[in-house]
């Protein structure tokens, strides 16, 4: 019986199991802390001074391209504008008169000349005039969304001063730093092709943003202190989700 069992057992351990391999593809999946960005965010200032008439726009709201914003008491550039227009009126006058005079042979060729460069002095100062009471009016230089408003109705304004802030989400882009070695893979696996590589963002709350991103650029240098290199995802933004200023994970 003890000969029996060892037999069993010995033959048992010199037992062997033979399988195929299984090849399959594997997913390598990098994390990098990024910081979003609108596509264009600017600084809305005023473009002349005086009192800050109308606001025409509230915090949060989306704007189109040529809304208008804001207005400036244009009182002053109107007066301005009304002086310029009656000079370049009287310079109008002379020049017809002049014409006249020197078709009867009364008046020289100069004078002509003088009458004419009067009058397009005349409405070149109109021109300029009704530029600077266009300025009174702010305009929406692309579709965005409005931030917070700096200024209050009736406040006193300088030319320059910052009113606003204007944030177009249509495209958001997501900076991540990627270490020289990664940077190295990533253009021997992709070469031009940018698309070979699936770009995802996670949020703050863990969830998984739901529209794929592309990467859109690579910045030129390297950071020589942290050895990294900055890229560029560029992610659709079709609902408005992502804001200018936030956080999160590329993956």
């Amino acid at each position: 019986a003890e000969a029996s069992a060892l037999c069993l057992m010995s033959s048992s351990a010199m037992a062997a199991i033979v399988t195929s391999p299984i090849a399959k593809d594997v997913t390598s999946t990098q994390t990098y802390v990024c910081q979003i960005h609108s596509r264009r965010h600017i600084e809305v200032r005023a473009l002349e001074s005086g009192y800050l008439e109308k606001i025409e726009v509230k915090e949060g709201q989306a704007v189109q391209e040529g809304d208008l914003m804001f207005k400036i008491l244009p009182t002053l550039y109107q007066a301005k504008l009304d002086a310029e227009i009656a000079e370049a009126q009287l310079a109008q006058i002379e020049f017809n008169n002049t014409k006249k005079l020197f078709e009867q042979k009364v008046v020289s060729p100069q004078e002509v000349a003088l009458a004419q460069a009067k009058l397009d002095k005349a409405n070149a100062q109109v021109q300029l005039a009704q530029a600077e009471l266009n300025f009174t009016d702010v305009k929406a230089p692309f579709s965005g969304i409005i931030d917070r408003l700096l200024e209050q109705q009736g406040s006193l304004i300088e030319e320059g001063d910052i009113l606003t802030t204007l944030s177009d989400n249509e495209v958001m882009w997501v900076y991540f730093n990627v270490p020289e070695a990664r940077y190295l893979e990533y253009k021997a696996e992709t070469g031009e092709d940018k698309q070979a590589l699936q770009v995802d963002l996670k949020l703050a709350n863990g969830e998984k943003f739901p529209q794929i991103g592309k990467i859109g650029a690579i910045e030129a240098d390297f950071n020589n202190t942290t050895g990294n290199i900055a890229f560029r995802a560029d992610f659709p933004n079709p609902n408005g989700l992502l804001r200018h200023g936030q956080t999160g994970t590329i993956l």
